[in-house]
């Protein structure tokens, strides 16, 4: 399975099988955690067969099984925290993905309190994402239409569109895709978040959605 394929394979999974995650599995992950934790500045930290988390009412009423496998999305306060967090989690998110594992992006319906964290000075934690081997593999979220979520001159690029396409299919909360990208000029885009709750977070996760579509070499970002 590549990158693509990932994306397009991914959905949210909630119930997972009673099942350990295989060794060789748990070591790959610890070390893309550690690559990304050297390059983006965060404290991302995993844990397995770690059920007190998604133990609570909050957790039943997210409707999660199962849920033993998380990572917790952590680093030092600053403005771009959600956005560094929704980035290089879904970085993570689709290498599970490609691993054969089932993720879900969770920031409310989990015990915080529970879960055996060890911040550092300023350091706050920001969501986590629960995996494991899904009992099934999720379903295709709704998606608004693609012109709803760009603005450019048409006819636009193929490459902007296929960044555009895989945003589209990036996990965002509640589904409120409340995001949109702006073609300026022949190579330049710029991203936004359109409101909504936790649109940080999402704003990283598109982005790096359109990355993997677009191409890094046929645009930059502009703010």
């Amino acid at each position: 399975m590549d990158i693509i394929q990932a994306i397009q394979e991914r959905h949210s999974v909630r119930s997972y099988q009673d099942k350990k995650i295989a060794p060789e599995i748990v070591e790959a992950l610890q070390e893309k955690i550690a690559a990304i934790n050297q390059l983006s500045g965060l404290n991302i930290q995993m844990f397995t067969d770690e059920p007190q988390a998604f133990k609570s009412l909050l957790a039943h009423y997210g409707k999660f099984r199962n849920a033993k496998n998380y990572i917790a999305l952590v680093g030092e306060k600053s403005e771009d925290l959600d956005e560094r967090c929704g980035y290089y989690g879904e970085k993570l998110v689709l290498t599970m993905q490609m691993l054969g594992l089932n993720t879900c992006w969770v920031a409310l319906t989990f015990a915080k309190g529970k879960i055996p964290l060890k911040l550092q000075a300023k350091e706050k934690l920001v969501c986590v994402i629960a995996f494991g081997y899904g009992e099934t593999k999720g379903i295709a979220h709704k998606n608004k239409p693609l012109e709803k979520l760009y603005k450019a001159a048409e006819p636009i690029p193929q490459w902007f569109r296929n960044g555009v396409e895989m945003a589209a299919l990036a996990p965002t909360a509640v589904n409120q895709q409340k995001f949109l990208f702006t073609l300026i000029g022949d190579r330049q885009v710029k991203a936004e978040a359109t409101g909504g709750f936790y649109s940080q977070i999402d704003l990283g996760i598109v982005k790096l959605h359109f990355e993997l579509g677009a191409g890094k070499e046929n645009f930059e970002w502009v703010d």
